[in-house]
């Protein structure tokens, strides 16, 4: 198959293509490069998807899959336009990020969207769910139903995780912030996450390129308790000092965020109003064949990857060392 990829050299766009490549594909990726090098194999395509002409050098030829990772309605608009007659099949990675609502475990992709981002460009976060909803919008009216994949992602986590967010669990249990080995978690028993192991998501995003899997799916992992989770992230660091399980609200009253950040518990969310944020329906997605692995291989790869060179860096999501024993100190 000859497969574009609009993106290639970041974190879930790399994957893709070394999936892709690994099956014998003939890949082109299109990028600006910012974000380093496209993997070895992949024809990579300079191109700044801001400018009119981007797709100048790939227009001219034919595409049995284009996967499109976009977050700016404008580039998806602009591909679909220059692409999409000389396309077999179209895979857009959107997020779970586009529902407006968090509070109901169990909703299935039918569940109601955000309004869309009005203009071409997300100007910054909080306009990431609609402006995702926007390009939504324009790849079904370019492709209908049945010419492409909305793929709805949920947390990608796994080796390479720059956000933090998956990392900080196990790396948090291996190397507690005290010489008593205490750690602090958040008391949220009832909780759902729901982890996609990023290579998991590649891979599937490629066989909806070799099978022409469309529809609109969440690609979520399997739904896992909290607090499960965060006892196989004590398992893979072999950890067994006190867990020390603190209220939410007090939590918030010492000024600790949720989900992701600086001063934050990371995949935490408070209840009721974010109980249905990881607890998505994952039906369509499983029948379309997407295999998650078990949770206790994500994490103990990530902790692998946190513990080595390449995760060396300064944290993105979570307590620091200091901030973990001074709130250990108020309880």
């Amino acid at each position: 198959m000859r497969i574009l990829l609009l993106g290639g050299t970041a974190w879930l766009g790399s994957h893709i293509a070394r999936d892709a490549i690994a099956r014998g594909h003939d890949v082109t990726a299109l990028a600006r490069g910012s974000s380093g090098m496209a993997p070895n194999g992949v024809r990579f395509v300079t191109a700044d998807r801001d400018d009119p002409a981007a797709y100048e050098g790939v227009a001219g030829e034919r595409w049995d899959a284009v996967i499109d990772v976009s977050r700016q309605p404008g580039h998806v608009r602009g591909a679909l336009a220059a692409l999409s007659d000389r396309t077999e099949h179209w895979v857009f990675v959107s997020t779970g990020s586009v529902y407006a609502r968090d509070d109901r475990p169990g909703d299935d992709e039918t569940a109601e969207r955000l309004e869309p981002l009005a203009g071409d460009t997300m100007h910054d976060m909080s306009q990431y769910g609609p402006a995702k909803v926007a390009c939504e919008n324009t790849v079904l009216a370019a492709r209908g139903d049945g010419g492409a994949l909305i793929a709805r992602a949920g947390l990608i986590g796994g080796p390479g995780d720059g956000s933090g967010r998956t990392g900080y669990w196990p790396r948090r249990f291996a190397r507690p912030s005290n010489a008593e080995g205490r750690v602090l978690v958040p008391d949220a028993p009832r909780l759902s996450t729901q982890v996609i192991d990023v290579r998991d998501l590649a891979s599937w995003l490629v066989d909806a390129a070799e099978r022409r899997i469309a529809g609109t799916m969440n690609a979520y992992g399997d739904a896992t308790p909290f607090a499960e989770h965060l006892r196989l992230a004590r398992e893979v660091a072999g950890h067994d000092g006190e867990v020390v399980a603190v209220a939410p609200t007090w939590l918030a009253e010492h000024g600790v965020e949720a989900w992701m950040g600086p001063r934050s518990l990371p995949i935490w969310l408070p209840e009721p109003e974010y109980s249905g944020h990881s607890a998505r329906d994952v039906t369509r997605s499983r029948s379309a064949g997407l295999r998650p692995r078990p949770l206790v291989e994500t994490l103990a790869d990530t902790l692998a990857w946190e513990s080595s060179d390449a995760g060396a860096w300064p944290r993105r999501a979570g307590l620091t060392d200091d901030e973990e024993r001074e709130l250990l100190a108020a309880v």
